[in-house]
């Protein structure tokens, strides 16, 4: 049987209501060596621009905000941004982050705007994947880093578990952004503790 797309979980919609708070209270736990993983693969400087496309409760996004970058967050859940904001008054960084409700497809970004664009267990739910991926294009800058990180995952695997990249997967994504435009596209495995996870970097 053929392998799922990269985004074989884009009508899952469960991140609304009081649901979608409870799913962001579990985002929080674990997620901080994700965040630092994506941050050292972009180098992450005080001078750059973050976009962090799908941000949830914002762990990734507060990473970078405390090494000096200035940081926009979105995420098309309203409870995941309510999170995110109480999150980042209780734990201020020192860099500047804003909070956009938005889907990945249609960013309300200006073009040539951001120099590191990530997301970081979100693919797998956008739902119109040539549509974010040409958005992320769109908003970087020549020279710009783009980083989708997800957790790693077997073929045929259900439930919870299968939300995620097989191998194939994460590799189908890489060539959808070389046929983007996207440069030096790199599949890099990880084992995080316990957590496998798959990334794919890009350049514009």
């Amino acid at each position: 049987m053929p392998d799922l797309a990269p985004n074989h979980h884009a009508h899952y919609r469960q991140f609304s209501g009081a649901f979608g708070y409870v799913a962001g209270l579990t985002m929080i736990i674990g997620r901080g060596r994700d965040a630092k993983m994506v941050a050292d693969i972009a180098n992450l400087k005080a001078t750059d621009h973050v976009l962090d496309i799908g941000c949830g409760p914002g762990t990734a996004a507060r990473l970078a905000g405390r090494r000096g970058s200035r940081v926009t967050g979105v995420d098309p859940a309203q409870p995941m941004l309510r999170l995110a904001r109480l999150l980042t008054r209780l734990r201020r960084p020192k860099g500047e982050i804003d909070w956009l409700c938005a889907g990945a497809e249609h960013l309300t970004i200006v073009d040539d705007s951001v120099t590191v664009c990530w997301s970081l267990a979100s693919v797998h739910h956008w739902p119109d994947l040539a549509g974010g991926i040409s958005e992320a294009k769109r908003v970087l800058r020549a020279g710009g880093t783009f980083i989708a990180l997800e957790k790693r995952t077997e073929p045929g695997a259900t439930g919870n578990a299968s939300h995620g990249w097989t191998p194939d997967q994460a590799n189908t994504f890489a060539t959808l952004l070389g046929e983007h435009g996207f440069t030096a596209v790199e599949v890099l495995n990880r084992d995080l503790g316990r957590r496998p996870v798959v990334a794919v970097t890009a350049q514009t």
